[in-house]
């Protein structure tokens, strides 16, 4: 009676506690090699991938009230619904549009560090703040397409920034990622240094849906993801190739915004 018999509790398998020591042990190592810094100053943090206080003061975040569609900011709120004069006279190809943060210095290192220098590590924090920026749209949606790159420059870079995103936040919303539903079909100058015209007919025709991308992405709620929104020529060329494959609901969800003029 005095003996209590314990209750067998389910045994963790070896190959999965080896596989958490063996990651809990390459990441303690790494922050050794690189210890954890601020992403916008270098300033050393504690653990993990961050920003540092002033950083984050910096951080020039997309709150309400905004445009509905396009997600541009409103100095004073004008009520619920209200669309900006853009989205009453240029209506998109797309279903709304929501960003984390002003295009500024901050969001343009974030950015730049993520696509240029190899920052990979970046995308689970910057995810976090785009499944907040999104307003229950990703939650709400059937599946996560990125923005592709055309195979020469994805072989040149090494890998897709927008992927790299849309990973991250089909890992924190549970969320399926289509990485290969559209493909880049013509290989396009770089947009940097075009005007809108100019970016519009780059990317013109320079997109298709895979045939697996057709069947998956039929009458289903899509969230489209990109790093920046600047004049969306790219965005709306996507949006109209997948509108013409029958996709029913899209949300673009990009990182960054840039804007025209002031708010």
């Amino acid at each position: 009676m005095g003996e209590i018999e314990a209750e067998a509790l389910p045994a963790i398998p070896l190959r999965q506690a080896l596989a958490r020591r063996m990651k809990a042990f390459a990441g303690a190592a790494l922050d050794i090699v690189y210890p954890p810094a601020c992403a916008g100053c270098g300033l050393l943090l504690g653990t993990g991938a961050g920003l540092c206080a002033h950083c984050w003061s910096r951080l020039a975040l997309i709150e309400r009230p905004y445009c509905e569609v396009l997600g541009t900011p409103f100095s004073h709120d004008l009520g619920p619904g209200i669309l900006s004069a853009d989205a009453i006279a240029h209506p998109p190809p797309f279903d709304r549009l929501r960003s984390v943060a002003l295009y500024d210095d901050l969001a343009r290192i974030l950015v730049h560090s993520l696509k240029y220098r190899d920052r990979t590590d970046l995308a689970p924090m910057m995810a976090q703040w785009m499944l907040r920026a999104g307003d229950g749209t990703i939650e709400a949606a059937d599946v996560i397409v990125p923005v592709p790159l055309h195979r020469l420059r994805l072989v040149w870079r090494k890998f897709n920034q927008a992927a790299e995103l849309a990973r991250a936040l089909g890992a924190l919303a549970g969320r399926p990622v289509l990485i290969d539903a559209v493909r880049r079909v013509k290989r396009t100058r770089r947009q940097i240094g075009l005007n809108p015209r100019a970016r519009e007919e780059n990317v013109r025709g320079a997109f298709a849906i895979t045939a697996a991308g057709r069947e998956a992405l039929f009458g289903k709620r899509v969230v489209l993801i990109d790093d920046v929104y600047t004049t969306g020529a790219t965005i709306a060329a996507v949006a109209r190739t997948l509108k013409r494959a029958g996709v029913a609901d899209i949300t673009v969800l990009t990182f960054a915004r840039a804007l025209p003029g002031p708010i």
